[in-house]
């Protein structure tokens, strides 16, 4: 990280944060555990909490770091329904705090190449997203399989990547989402959470966006955005690394495909490290509160929709979801 170090920890374990204290050189009086929290107040090095936390209780760490009067970077999805976002952005918001959201893919170079693809019509009007996110999750007793703790199954998780992805790549926001969940019956992963998840989004230019998820299949991450001009894909995508993208449009009147290649980057730096500069620039996070705000509001949506049968009408947000672009591109 360029503008970014750590200067405490927090953790429910103490051996745990040691060691990651003295790789970081963090001192020991500045590791604490989640009941002396609030003594991150004392530490004027402190000046935004980045809460890695299971959804179900991100919400009431997003707001104690607003009492304490830090800025906070919140892992996603923010929190388990849309009434606790607006909560969380009204709170920063009356702190005068900045709160971003850890969208990485929004901060990784070949995401943002086909955005800037998109961006400068590229490939034309876009007609076609289809995206797939999948993974065979284990242990049951693992907290992403409890409602309370994770909010969903496979959608809040993995699924919220397919649902970023088309809003982020497109540039648009949807209209209308109809839906479907499956949770097969004596599976002890699943009593409390869906397996599995489809789902399609029909925007305002007559794009669609086709999404599936799943916690029972195997591990699969692709997206492919088809305009009329040309299409852009990423397959492995959505991942720490190991991205693979490629494009293709018409050369001298033939069909050609070009597979891109960059320099590994780090994620969460790229993201760590704009969230700084916006502290240190006073700007506008490129993924505020707004924009987990608005992406919950769809995955409300999407449940809505499974329960009913019937598409679900989505409002367009009130305020911009979206900061200015990150200023480190390097790509």
């Amino acid at each position: 990280m360029q503008y970014s170090n750590v200067a405490a920890l927090v953790s429910g374990d103490r051996g745990k944060a040691l060691r990651v204290a003295r790789q970081y050189g963090v001192p020991e009086a500045d590791v604490h555990d989640y009941q002396s929290f609030e003594r991150l107040a004392d530490n004027p090095r402190v000046q935004v909490v980045y809460i890695v936390l299971p959804n179900g209780l991100l919400k009431e760490f997003t707001l104690r770091a607003a009492k304490l009067g830090k800025h906070v970077l919140c892992e996603k999805p923010m929190a388990n329904n849309a009434s606790d976002c607006q909560a969380m952005v009204d709170a920063m918001k009356c702190a005068n705090r900045k709160l971003k959201i850890g969208y990485r893919s929004q901060y990784e170079p070949m995401d943002r190449m086909i955005m800037k693809m998109v961006n400068e019509r590229y490939l034309g009007p876009l007609r076609e997203f289809i995206a797939g996110n999948s993974q065979n999750v284990g242990d049951p007793a693992q907290w992403r399989l409890k409602k309370a703790l994770a909010g969903g199954g496979a959608m809040p998780d993995i699924g919220l990547y397919c649902l970023n992805a088309a809003r982020f790549l497109s540039g648009e926001e949807p209209q209308e989402v109809i839906a479907t969940v499956h949770r097969p019956e004596g599976d002890p992963r699943f009593v409390e959470v869906e397996a599995s998840v489809h789902f399609i989004l029909r925007f305002p230019s007559g794009l669609t966006a086709t999404c599936m998820s799943s916690y029972a299949s195997h591990e699969s991450r692709f997206f492919r955005l088809q305009g009329a001009e040309g299409w852009a894909e990423m397959d492995p995508a959505f991942g720490y690394n190991g991205l693979r993208m490629r494009h293709g449009t018409l050369v001298d009147g033939k069909s050609a495909t070009i597979e891109v290649q960059t320099d590994p980057q780090n994620q969460f730096a790229r993201e760590i490290d704009h969230m700084s500069l916006c502290v240190q620039d006073d700007i506008m996070p490129h993924t505020p509160g707004e924009e987990g705000l608005q992406d919950q509001r769809i995955i409300d949506a999407i449940y809505e929709s499974a329960r009913s049968g019937r598409p679900v009408k989505l409002a367009h947000p009130c305020a911009l979801t979206r900061g200015p672009a990150p200023q480190e591109e390097n790509f």
